[in-house]
Formats: structure tokens, C-alpha cells, sequence
């Protein structure tokens, strides 16, 4: 069976075959939950007329299989993900995430993709990997979801930072400047500010092995395909991932005032272009964008006055 990537629905044959309708993989229509992102399989796709589809959250003790190891995910306000890693087999997190580990587990600091480079709150974050046979479980400490996304061999996505909880030794990982950004004037100095934050998180399955990446979105999760040369409007703080063939670009709108305010920086709307081809998510918990008084340039952005 072929699933076009442009899919948002669940496919099956009359021999019981079944294509997840959230990470396009082939899985099993009478189990529970789908083995590799561990979204139920029973459930109606939401759709919009928009063409967003909500991906439900993995469920209470459903289990997700990579390699020979597993995950479990434990709990609903906020959830844990205890990992069973077999021999010679791990996953990498940020240390701040972990929640307990086997006695026997292996811990070690991990060099990969020179996050130590990444702050949050001010405080450096460092990278660790726990490597088989043993137990360790995560979290990402605040309320929200799980989101499982099992990446092919030589797929990419773009994770805005510190939505990530863990990957698996066959994903890849990297960073690299927001391919967003704004100059800002204020009196004689300018600054750049970052709506998507300074930094992304690049994730690719390395070599001929499929991984796994774990998400972790606060609120609830929204996905869609867009077709190539086909645009949404987001908010900057709502997106989650996108695939890495997606392109980001800045779009302000200035309402009319109705003479209310000379300040037109008021009514500004500050939305983030993504464009297709490409899967992109957005979560409908975010941080609205700060307002900032006089932008003198910006990362290729259009503007409408209305």
C-alpha cells in the first residue's frame, strides 16, 4: 500500500492494514495504539476545513518500539516516558528532563551537536545519553503531551528549541540560527530580537535507520501537509516542528486604528510565514510576541496595511 505525503487521513485495506494517520507509517489496525508514535488508532481524524488535523495525545501507559528497546509513556497532566533500552542501544536528552534511572544504567555526558551551547532560563543545558541494558525514565516537568515522531532514514525537521524531550541513537542532531529574525531601533542602538527564539533544533535519521524523537507541547497539537507553493499564517509562538524542506518567513499587518492611537505599533500583527512542501505542527499554547516599537529591518518579511 502507498500513502501520498500530502495524506491527512487513516487508510486501511480489507486485509486489515492500517497507515497512522500522523506519522504516515504502516502499523497494525487492531492493536491499541500505533507502535511507532503511539497515537491511538481507533479515533476519528479531526479535520478542519483548513486542512489542520488534531493529533491526539499518546495515551496513558502506551508503549512505542525503536530497535529492540522500548519507551513507555505514564501519565496524562504531566507525563513521564520510561524508556527499556536493550544492549548496545540508547537515547540522548537534555539533563534538566531527567526524572529516575536503573541502577544499572549507563549515564554519560554527550558532546552531539555542541548543545552545550543551549541556556534555558539562564542556566546551560547539558546533554546527556543513556545508553542499555537498563532504565531511565524522563519528563518534561510541565503540563502538556507527548509527541512520538518517528523519523524515516534521511528525513529532517525543524524543532523549535526546548520542545524536545529525547531521540534515539539513530537520529542526528544539530542547531542552527532561526531563519527568522528582527532589527530593532531604539534611539541611536539596534538590536535583533527572535520570535521563534534564537536557535532551532535540526533532527535527521542518520545512515539507513529509521529513529525516534520525542516532543514535548504543552496544550494541544495541530498538524497539516501543505502542497508546494501553498503558505499558512501561524503564530510565531505556536509552532512545534516542521520539516525541513518548509520555509519561514515574517509577515506584519497594521489594522486600521480608527485614529484611536498614533502608536501604530499597537495594532501591529506579527504572524510567521511557513511554506510549503511540508508537514508543519503548531500547538495552541503559545507566547504571544513582544511589540517592539520600531522595526527597521527584518529575515525577508512582508507587510499589508489594512
Amino acid at each position: 500500500m502507498s500513502v501520498s505525503s500530502g495524506s491527512t487521513g487513516a487508510s486501511g485495506t480489507g486485509g486489515g492494514a492500517y497507515i497512522c494517520r500522523y506519522c504516515r507509517l504502516p502499523s497494525d489496525a487492531q492493536a491499541v495504539n500505533c507502535p511507532n508514535c503511539g497515537a491511538p488508532v481507533d479515533v476519528s481524524a479531526v479535520v478542519s476545513g483548513s486542512g489542520w488535523v488534531e493529533q491526539p495525545p499518546v495515551r496513558d501507559m502506551a508503549r512505542i518500539q525503536f530497535g529492540r528497546s522500548r519507551c513507555q509513556v505514564a501519565g496524562t497532566l504531566v507525563p513521564s516516558v520510561d524508556f527499556a533500552l536493550a544492549a548496545d542501544e540508547g537515547v540522548y536528552f537534555s539533563h534538566h528532563t531527567l526524572l529516575w534511572t536503573g541502577a544499572g544504567t549507563n549515564l554519560e555526558a554527550w558532546s552531539k551537536g555542541s548543545f552545550f551551547n543551549r541556556m534555558y532560563a539562564g542556566m546551560p543545558l547539558v546533554l546527556m545519553r543513556a545508553s542499555g541494558p537498563g532504565q531511565v525514565a524522563l519528563s518534561g516537568d510541565r503540563p502538556g503531551e507527548v509527541v512520538g515522531l518517528p523519523i524515516p532514514p534521511g528525513r529532517a525537521f525543524l524543532v523549535r528549541e526546548h520542545a524536545f524531550l529525547a531521540a534515539s541513537d539513530a537520529v542526528g542532531y544539530t542547531w542552527q540560527p532561526a531563519p527568522v529574525w528582527l532589527q530593532v531601533q531604539d534611539g541611536d542602538s539596534s538590536e535583533y530580537e527572535y520570535p521563534l527564539g534564537q536557535y532551532v533544533d535540526v533532527f535527521v535519521a542518520e545512515g539507513d535507520r529509521p529513529g525516534l524523537l520525542l516532543l514535548h507541547c504543552p496544550g494541544n497539537l495541530f498538524v497539516r501537509d501543505l502542497a508546494p507553493g501553498q503558505s499558512v499564517l501561524v503564530q510565531p509562538g505556536g509552532l512545534v516542528y516542521t520539516d525541513a524542506s518548509v520555509g519561514y518567513s515574517l509577515h506584519l499587518e497594521y489594522p486600521a486604528s480608527q485614529g484611536l492611537s498614533w502608536r501604530s505599533y499597537n495594532y501591529r500583527t506579527m504572524w510567521l510565514r511557513l511554506a510549503g512542501p511540508g508537514r508543519v505542527a503548531v500547538r495552541s499554547v503559545f507566547e504571544r510576541p513582544e511589540r517592539y516599537a520600531n522595526i527597521v529591518a527584518s529575515s525577508g518579511g512582508t507587510q499589508q496595511r489594512w
